[in-house]
This record gives C-alpha cells, sequence and structure tokens, in this order.
C-alpha cells in the first residue's frame, strides 16, 4: 500500500471515533421530540443551527464534510468514483428534463458530488452535441435524449439512463482491485435489479422490458430474473432464494423500505471485518459508506419524529451503525 493511503489510513481511524454508535442511535430513538434529536446531534459534532427549519440543509452538510475530508487524505479524487457516478446520471436527467421544459432549475449535483462537471453535461445536452462527453456517456445521452424526443416516453428514457448509471458502478466496483469497492458495486446493482423486478411484476411488465431495464452483475442472471418477474411476483420469489439474496424475500413482503433497509445492513455487515484491516485502501471506503448510512438513519429518525411516528416504527427502519 501506498505511503499515501497509510496516512489516509491512519486519519480515518481517527475519524471512526466520530461515527455515531448503536447506542447513540438508540438515543435518538428514544428521543421525546424533534428537538431533543437536534440537541442530541450538536452533542455529537453536527452543526444543527438551522435544522430546525431546514433539516436537509444540515444533512447535506454532513455528507460535504465527508468528500472534503476524503478528498484532504486521498489525493486522487478519482479513486472513489464508484461512489459519484450515480451523481453523473442524475445531472444527465436533469439536463435532458430541463432542456426540453426550457428549464433551469437547481436540481443538479454538485461538481464536488460527481466525476463529470453538470455544466458539461448541460451544455452537451443542450447543444445536442455529446462528443465532449466521456465515456459511455455520450452514446447513453444521446439515445436516451432521442428516445424522448421521438417516442415521449419519459419511462423509457429514465431506464436507459438508470441502467447505464448502474453499468457504469459496476465496472468502476471491479476495475477499482479493491474488495469493498467491488461489493459495494455488487450489492448497489443486485439491489436495484431487484426493486425494478418487483416494481415491474406488481405491474405487469413483460420481460422485453425487463431486459432492457436489467443490469447484469455476478450475483444475480438478468435474464433468469427478468423472465421470473415477467411470469409474476411469486417466480421473482422463487428465483430470489436460489441466490445469495434468499434472505432478502421476507424483507420484500413486508415493504419497500425493509427491503432497503435489508441491502444497507447487508452493506455494513460486509465492511465492519474493515475496522480491523490497516493496510488496504477498504477503511477509508468502508468509512464513506458508513457515513452515507449514519446520514440515511438520521435522515429517517428527524422525519419520523417530525411526522409523529412511534419508536418502534422507526426502529424497524434505522440502519446498523458501523461501529
Amino acid at each position: 500500500m501506498s505511503d499515501d493511503y497509510i496516512y489516509a489510513v491512519s486519519r480515518v481511524r481517527s475519524k471512526e471515533q466520530t461515527l455515531l454508535t448503536g447506542s447513540v442511535m438508540e438515543s435518538l430513538l428514544a428521543a421525546n421530540d424533534y428537538s431533543e434529536c437536534l440537541r442530541l446531534l450538536s452533542d455529537h459534532g453536527w452543526n444543527t443551527d438551522n435544522a430546525k427549519e431546514n433539516p436537509g440543509a444540515m444533512l447535506k452538510e454532513e455528507r460535504d464534510k465527508t468528500w472534503s475530508f476524503i478528498s484532504e487524505v486521498v489525493p486522487d479524487r478519482h479513486a472513489f468514483d464508484v461512489f459519484r457516478i450515480a451523481n453523473d446520471y442524475h445531472n444527465l436527467k436533469a439536463a435532458i428534463k430541463n432542456t426540453l421544459a426550457k428549464l433551469n432549475e437547481g436540481i443538479y449535483m454538485d461538481k464536488d458530488m460527481c466525476t463529470i462537471d453538470p455544466a458539461l453535461i448541460q451544455k452537451a445536452v443542450s447543444d445536442r452535441n455529446f462528443t465532449e462527453l466521456p465515456g459511455e456517456m455520450e452514446k447513453v445521452a444521446e439515445e436516451a435524449l432521442n428516445t424522448l424526443l421521438h417516442t415521449g416516453d419519459g419511462q423509457m428514457c429514465d431506464i436507459i439512463i438508470d441502467k447505464a448509471a448502474l453499468e457504469g458502478i459496476y465496472k468502476a466496483g471491479k476495475d477499482s482491485g479493491n474488495e469493498i469497492l467491488m461489493k459495494y458495486a455488487e450489492l448497489t446493482v443486485a439491489s436495484a435489479d431487484i426493486k425494478t423486478a418487483i416494481r415491474a411484476a406488481k405491474t405487469g411488465k413483460d420481460q422485453g422490458f425487463l431486459l432492457k431495464a436489467l443490469a447484469e452483475c455476478d450475483s444475480l442472471d438478468a435474464k433468469s430474473l427478468a423472465k421470473a418477474a415477467g411470469s409474476g411476483i411469486d417466480q421473482v420469489y422463487e428465483y430470489l432464494e436460489r441466490t445469495d439474496y434468499a434472505g432478502s424475500v421476507e424483507e420484500i413482503r413486508k415493504s419497500p423500505s425493509a427491503f432497503e433497509r435489508w441491502c444497507d445492513n447487508t452493506m455494513i455487515e460486509s465492511i465492519r471485518p474493515e475496522i480491523h484491516h490497516p493496510f488496504t485502501i477498504g477503511p477509508v471506503a468502508a468509512f464513506i459508506i458508513a457515513r452515507e448510512n449514519e446520514i440515511k438513519s438520521v435522515r429517517i429518525v428527524l422525519s419520523g419524529k417530525q411526522n409523529k411516528l412511534s419508536t418502534d416504527s422507526l426502529r424497524e427502519r434505522v440502519r446498523e451503525m458501523y461501529v
């Protein structure tokens, strides 16, 4: 491992001490109200000054703090592109819809959270000139825009972009050569495919639609999943029972949010050993995933407190903590 990563891991070890623990999350769940949650978060270093009026700004600030720290300790900003690629394709969707509707709204992800400058994507779509877009996005952008222009099918436009995003994440994970980043990419693609298959089965989409929507990954066979979903929801469950995702079936039967929680907890369980691996870049990747998991759980708790949900109901939604 390079000296740069030795330094990064040592810095991450220090930062891990600031992560919210399971006991802190229990305290948040047990808090009497939203204001008490904010006080607890403030005690753990979160800036809650304006969170009562705008909790989203606080969560964004925490995410920005994570990436500012990562940029500080890892000189190669592309080392963790696997986490940013989805934002590039979000921006492509926004650019296409903004251009066709002649809008100029601030719905783009921040430049620092992307691998491609949002302004470049916006200009390429606006000018109908995609040659300056890197990699596969050139072809995807042209196909998605033309599909929307010629058919008016917004769903198909989204499918083209969403599948390309998953393929990009998967390739970045594989290319990294890092076990944690590969696991992240694998579970990201597989969980997205499962969600698509479930929705398609419930809405009666055919196998042809599914083959266009599902991305390939090692742990699921896209063709088999498409065939199962085209035959109905029970066939999807039957197929998943034969895969690494057999444990997800019970959660899917409960609700979409239960499945999301299962996916996030599975990811946390798979990266937890990185706490004891000092000689790879894995702990840095694990820290990024852990922070995102933490922010997601805080958002769930705060939203629940605002909407007067019971503690038991919230406990069923929050994720396991990394530490």
